[in-house]
């Protein structure tokens, strides 16, 4: 599987995993004097998380920097769009979190796992 995000193909295919998670929904509950119970208003769908999860790769630390600093970037408060290789697109996601996690060396490369949590704003 692989990701773009924006058009822009910043993540490796290998172990890449996407969750998504349920929508939302928002209400507003109030009490009423002469009512028994709660009024309550459901204000429809809101939006949800979606998770992914991978393994950056680079041939030396500063090509690793160079690409957590370019995904880091999407942490900026602006929507994007998220597109994984089945075709399924997630528009209006807002990048939340960025973690790098377990450092290593495989061969002759440096590897990394990741995750990242995004807000579907709009769904």
């Amino acid at each position: 599987m692989s990701a773009t995000l924006d058009e822009q193909n910043l993540f490796d295919e290998q172990d890449l995993k996407i969750e998504r998670g349920s929508v939302s929904r928002d209400s507003i509950e109030r009490t009423i004097s002469g009512l028994d119970g709660v009024l309550s208003i459901d204000l429809g769908g809101r939006s949800r998380k979606i998770k992914q999860r991978g393994v950056l790769r680079a041939k030396s630390r500063s090509q690793m920097d160079d690409r957590i600093s370019a995904i880091s970037a999407y942490i900026d408060g602006d929507t994007h769009m998220l597109i994984i290789s089945n075709g399924e697109e997630f528009d209006s996601v807002r990048m939340d979190a960025f973690k790098v996690t377990k450092e290593r060396t495989s061969g002759s490369s440096l590897c990394c796992d990741y995750e990242i949590v995004y807000t579907q704003l709009v769904v």
